[in-house]
């Protein structure tokens, strides 16, 4: 049992979508000691996310730990590296993110499903910390974009048009919708609806970018701004804050456009609800093929299909995208007329 708390360190090493679900937590743990001060380690790459947070006091790096001392850690990652950097530091009570690791590899592995739903991964978090007296809330995940990246949004939106965001990218192959598929629902959309598009990755996505605006028609390519590779991670992040809804595949930029509670259109591959990345608290359309025997292949993602088929995602009917898609902004045009 905790009793007086002043200092508290959270580790979460990486990524964008993992460290977005982690704000939460931590805005649970400053109401709880309001008092307390409360640090955080990421890698430096990261700390962009939580730079403007008003939970966080310090950041820190694997490269810069802290030292302590702290009367409570909270170690959000697990793993070796974690241990380790926890291991260094001077701390009181010691908190960790159970991973249910056996739980995914019987079911990669076997088939075999014994979660108890798709508890979200931010409450699997807030279970590392029974006995302290946090708590869940009904709010969702956070994040904090800087007037001059809210500036950006402003320069590269066009003003009244309703927007749609698609984030294409992912860290691994069978995370990823083709991009001729993306190219057909984006076209599919703008033979009807005045929409704004706009393609939102890193640099490592530019020719995933390129591959999609090669297959539009001339007169939907001049309605897609493509900032792939053209924006930091903050900046991404306030376009995401600033359209009516999201496309996207399973990945960081998903997340972060959950903490703005944007309405989002969601394609899972090798991806499923048991693991907990499910947008977090926010409304949200999921595109899967339920059934397919082979899925999940990965609780991460692979680079090809092991199979070579990628029915996970080649069996998702960009028609069918785009219908649902459509139906929404139909919607809430209906909704912004007068009475």
């Amino acid at each position: 049992m905790v009793r007086e708390v002043k200092s508290i360190l959270v580790v979460r090493l990486s990524s964008i979508g993992d460290i977005v679900l982690t704000t939460p937590v931590l805005r649970r743990l400053k109401e709880r000691f309001p008092g307390a001060r409360i640090d955080y380690c990421a890698k430096g790459t990261f700390h962009c996310l939580l730079e403007r947070s008003p939970y966080v006091d310090a950041l820190y790096s694997p490269d810069e730990p802290p030292s302590g001392p702290y009367d409570m850690v909270v170690d959000l990652q697990n793993n070796l590296r974690s241990r380790s950097l926890v291991g260094e530091i001077e701390a009181g009570e010691v908190f960790r993110y159970r991973k249910r690791n056996w739980k995914k590899a019987l079911l990669v592995q076997a088939g075999i499903n014994l979660y108890d739903g798709a508890l979200p991964v931010p409450e699997r978090y807030m279970e590392s910390l029974n006995g302290t007296g946090v708590k869940g809330d009904e709010s969702g995940c956070e994040l904090w974009p800087g007037g001059d990246d809210d500036a950006f949004a402003v320069t590269v939106l066009s003003p009244g048009a309703s927007k749609l965001a698609v984030c294409f990218g992912a860290r691994h192959h069978t995370k990823r919708y083709p991009p001729e598929r993306f190219a057909v629902v984006i076209s599919r959309l703008l033979d009807v609806f005045p929409l704004q598009v706009v393609l939102l990755g890193g640099a490592d996505d530019e020719d995933h970018a390129a591959e999609i605006m090669k297959r539009l028609p001339a007169v939907h390519a001049s309605r897609v701004r493509n900032l792939a590779g053209a924006c930091s991670l903050m900046e991404t992040a306030a376009v995401l804050k600033s359209v009516d809804a999201v496309l996207t595949n399973d990945t960081g930029l998903m997340h972060i456009a959950s903490a703005f509670g944007r309405y989002l259109f969601v394609l899972f591959g090798s991806s499923v609800a048991e693991f907990g990345f499910l947008p977090y608290n926010v409304s949200y359309t999921l595109f899967e093929v339920a059934g397919l025997r082979c899925r999940p292949c990965s609780h991460i993602g692979r680079d090809s299909c092991p199979k070579g088929h990628f029915r996970c995602m080649r069996d998702i009917d960009p028609e069918y995208v785009a219908r649902r898609i459509g139906e929404y902004f139909q919607k809430r045009k209906a909704q912004e007329k007068p009475s």
